[in-house]
């Protein structure tokens, strides 16, 4: 059998970025500058610059630039510096990585690949490379397949490679069920977790078991890499190709200041280095990188440890409720057999869940363990890429597993909050709450996208006039984020991150109405093969708003055209540099829609 990736098989993941000291003081020195613009900025649109005629407009709109505001606080927090573990060798002994030093048992390791419905054969292509882990030491490396579907022909494929094939009777907790069901039937010291489609190197254990040697290491998640995505060509060769020699000129200058850039990759912007070797990385300093699932590591006693804590707290609130309804029966207080019963009766009807039972199940666990006060687990994102992964290929792929990331993100958010809950600590706080409120910013997105389309079709300006005193707060402050971010990101491109997330606003919002109705987010399976079609019908919000943008445009300049006193040519610059940004942002979601692979056309 073939699969559209083999033309890909000899692509290698990049290197993770070089850690400079004078890039991260360049851009903490940039960011705090940017900082103090902002503000100054937001005082004077507080202060100074409200249009009073249209409050109604003008409020809504600078409330929103001071939530963004604040996620941009958040982020630059996030980003302010990087700290990575210390990498030490791999352990040769179970006593490394724990107290017992004297425990010479070599090491276990479980690989649990998890599955439901995924091609037979592109599992197996995962187990074989399971199987080829190396490491320098006596090892017990088991691969097991998590069948949730329990299919003869999984089953089959499992004992053709020789790894052994679990499953269960039903599909409760979704993934987190399966994991569950595994840890039930294995005993491994550690836990690699991967999805069907997960292809690990043969470098992922012995790179990453050595943070074990801390005690209260309890998970490694290694970054992300999809080696699948279409890679484009460089801006000089497109406009090399295009126009020539001067063409090839001019981009090479642009490309000289800005890095390399890429037409035609990646129409999804599924690269994950920004959030793995960037955000997540940065989480490091402050035992915040949270765990995503695949490709990480982690110590069956801590996750263990938390589940049973958890289990022995869901027992004694549930009993506690027994004992007042018999304290209520008999008029007096539970003698020594009725508090005995009634701890009995709660167990029954507890599980014990080493996986949270969530459609996001890896971060809801990293949250768990780590607000546990007793031992403060420890996580730990390692920077190089160790395993290979396949990326949707299609806008309903896409969709699909972003609204499951929005959807879960934001349920915990507003069901189960670790900000405001006892165990973090302040710089954990801060880190998860950037997360979340990564996620609420589709609100004031939406407000961002419709404010320009005021503007241009009835002249009614969000400030008192589009003046040089306007021009003279609104643009340091906007060009010193771009060079903040610029400088803070060096070597990995964030526009089309930023295009990406302001144009996914229909998703967000979608998932945030859902979970404030208490509606149950869904794991449905990421696809891992194409869906036939093209997808216009997810993307009519974003085509919609830019045809409008483009017809406002129009409208605004044949105004100031005629000299229209509603109107003015501040006021058409202003909105008008807005309105194309959203634009190119809506457009890039848009084209998406009808990209279809080169190798779907071969």
């Amino acid at each position: 059998m073939t699969f559209y990736f083999e033309r890909f098989e000899g692509r290698r993941p990049p290197e993770p970025l070089p850690k400079s000291a004078f890039n991260e003081v360049s851009w903490q020195y940039l960011a705090t500058i940017n900082l103090i613009l902002g503000i100054w900025y937001l005082w004077w649109r507080w202060m100074h610059s409200l249009n009073y005629d249209a409050l109604w407009f003008s409020l809504p709109l600078v409330l929103a630039e001071s939530l963004a505001f604040v996620g941009l606080v958040l982020f630059t927090y996030n980003l302010w510096s990087t700290n990575d573990y210390e990498r030490r060798p791999p352990p040769a002994t179970i006593g490394d990585c724990t107290d017992s030093a004297e425990d010479t048992r070599p090491l276990s390791v479980d690989i649990f690949i998890a599955t439901y419905n995924e091609d037979e054969e592109l599992v197996r292509l995962s187990i074989r490379d399971a199987k080829a882990m190396r490491y320098p030491h006596p090892l017990t490396l088991t691969v097991h397949v998590l069948d949730d579907g329990r299919r003869a022909t999984m089953r089959a494929v499992a004992d053709e490679e020789g790894v052994n094939y679990i499953s269960r009777t039903n599909n409760v907790g979704f993934k987190a069920g399966n994991l569950r069901n595994a840890m039930e039937q294995t005993s491994g010291d550690f836990i690699v977790i991967c999805d069907a489609d997960t292809r690990p190197f043969p470098t992922l254990l012995e790179r990453t078991l050595g943070y074990f040697r801390d005690p209260d290491v309890a998970f490694v998640q290694t970054p992300q890499w999809f080696y699948d995505l279409p890679e484009g060509r460089t801006l000089t060769e497109t406009w090399g190709a295009a126009a020539g020699a001067p063409g090839r000129l001019l981009a090479r200058g642009i490309e000289r200041i800005f890095g390399e850039i890429r037409v035609g990759e990646d129409p999804f912007v599924n690269d994950p280095a920004m959030f793995y070797d960037v955000i997540q990385r940065r989480r490091n300093r402050a035992n915040a990188a949270f765990c995503c699932g695949a490709a990480s590591l982690h110590r069956r006693e801590a996750v263990m440890f938390v589940a049973l804590r958890a289990y022995a707290q869901s027992i004694a609130g549930a009993s506690a409720e027994k004992r007042s309804l018999l304290d209520r029966i008999r008029g007096r207080k539970s003698d020594p057999a009725a508090l005995a019963l009634a701890r009995w009766q709660a167990a029954q009807a507890e599980e014990l869940t080493p996986y949270k039972f969530h459609v996001s199940e890896d971060i809801y666990t990293s949250i768990v363990l780590h607000r546990d006060t007793e031992r403060r687990w420890k996580s730990v994102l390692h920077p190089e890429v160790e395993s290979k992964m396949l990326s949707p290929q299609d806008l309903l792929t896409w969709t699909i597993q972003r609204f499951k990331y929005a959807g879960g993100s934001l349920d915990i958010f507003f069901n189960d909050n670790p900000v405001t809950k006892p165990g973090l600590t302040l710089p954990q706080r801060l880190m998860y709450l950037t997360t979340f409120w990564s996620y609420l910013g589709a609100v004031w997105n939406l407000v961002f996208l419709v404010a320009p389309l005021i503007y241009l079709f009835f002249g009614v300006a969000p400030v008192s006039a589009y003046t040089s005193d306007f021009f003279a707060h609104a643009l340091p402050f906007l060009v010193f984020n771009e060079l903040a971010f610029m400088v803070g990101t060096w070597g990995v491109s964030g526009y089309k991150g930023k295009v990406t997330y302001l144009a996914s606003f229909p998703l967000n919002l979608r998932a945030l109405w859902a979970v404030v109705r208490g509606k149950q987010i869904k794991f449905p399976v990421t696809p891992k093969e194409r869906q036939a079609g093209n997808f216009v019908h997810l993307v009519w919000p974003q085509l919609a708003l830019a045809l409008a943008t483009l017809a406002g445009l129009a409208w605004a300049g044949l105004q100031v055209a005629l000299a229209n006193p509603t109107y003015s040519l501040g006021g058409l610059i202003a909105n008008g540099f807005w309105g194309l940004n959203n634009i190119a942002a809506m457009a890039i979601m848009v084209r998406a829609a009808f990209w279809k692979p080169d190798w779907e056309s071969e």
